[in-house]
């Protein structure tokens, strides 16, 4: 899908993102499918939108570092301030004594903090005007953060994120200009938060593949990871297996932070606990490794039952059939 960047307003395809006129919220509701079979290419319109929203931000990125130049809007704080109340919630709610190792009750009271403040966080985000939309924007917030029953997280609650972020975006509240710093910065720190999560209450992978799957936990930082490295004029794929590269550019570059954490989180060889990682490496340019992962994730996350069972629709992202 390709995107047109102009003036205010940020097209995909044919379609607006900023912003949208705001409809009145009909209830969320679960589906079992995102779209309809692959075979008759009918999507819905939430499908559209966010797939196209990703693909917007991965064409932004590209050639870009972290530590580059960009604006950060007012709205973009207020999403540092709103993810910096998660971060400073789990220093408040430490791991309790459990004979399991995995699932740390700790993040339920954690999660239920978070069920309670979630609109009122919202709201502070949005502009007066949009703020009627905070019920439905935060219900893709508290999904973003993993499972509270299973105290799990995977690529499902990653794609909740994304799906909050283009609400915001819809909406208005981000806008054309704010594209880097979505990726970079907010994105960037709810990673953060979700790496702590991850360790602090010691959370289980849901719906890995283990060694056959890409990583247990992320996917979208490297799809826009690798979009940083397209025309890299030395650092090629076959680098980032390299303890030195990962550890001298990382700062820089979300795929390897991406791969630093791994090997923080695994021991033994690389290619054993990482093997599609391993063999994407092999592959000769960065902008083959970033056509086929977004190939990959549409195959793998966002057509597979498991992972997008869970996805909510709403007025903003709708399940009527997309647009022609």
């Amino acid at each position: 899908m390709s995107s047109d960047i102009g003036g205010e307003d940020l097209k995909i395809g044919s379609k607006g993102f900023f912003p949208e006129c705001l409809k009145r919220s009909p209830p969320h509701e679960k589906y079992r499918q995102l779209w309809q079979s692959a075979s008759n290419q009918i999507h819905h319109q939430a499908y559209a939108d966010y797939i196209g929203f990703i693909l917007t931000l991965n064409e932004g990125v590209k050639g870009k570092k972290l530590t580059c130049e960009y604006k950060v809007s007012e709205t973009v704080e207020k999403l540092m301030d709103l993810l910096g109340t998660l971060d400073r919630w789990i220093n408040e709610t430490p791991p309790v004594d459990q004979p399991s190792r995995f699932g740390n009750k700790a993040y339920r009271t954690w999660f239920a903090k978070l069920d309670q403040e979630a609109e009122a966080l919202v709201s502070v985000v949005l502009p007066a005007d949009k703020r009627a939309a905070a019920p439905e924007i935060a219900v893709y917030l508290k999904e973003s953060v993993g499972n509270s029953t299973r105290i799990d997280y995977g690529t499902g609650h990653e794609a909740a994120f994304a799906a909050f972020l283009c609400c915001l975006c819809k909406v208005g509240a981000l806008r054309v200009d704010d594209q880097l710093a979505i990726v970079f910065k907010v994105f960037n720190r709810y990673l953060e938060v979700m790496r702590k999560l991850q360790k602090t209450y010691r959370m289980e992978p849901a719906g890995s593949q283990g060694v056959w799957g890409l990583d247990d936990f992320q996917f979208l930082p490297f799809i826009w990871g690798s979009s940083q490295f397209i025309d890299h004029p030395t650092l090629e794929p076959r680098h980032f297996v390299d303890e030195r590269v990962v550890n001298e550019h990382h700062q820089d570059y979300m795929f390897l932070e991406c791969i630093k954490f791994i090997n923080e989180m695994k021991t033994g060889p690389f290619a054993e606990h990482s093997n599609q990682l391993w063999n994407i490496s092999a592959v000769p340019s960065w902008s083959k490794v970033n056509q086929g992962l977004i190939r990959m994730y549409k195959a793998e996350c966002l057509e597979k039952f498991p992972v997008i069972q869970h996805f909510k629709f709403g007025s903003l992202l709708s399940i009527q059939p997309a647009k022609p």
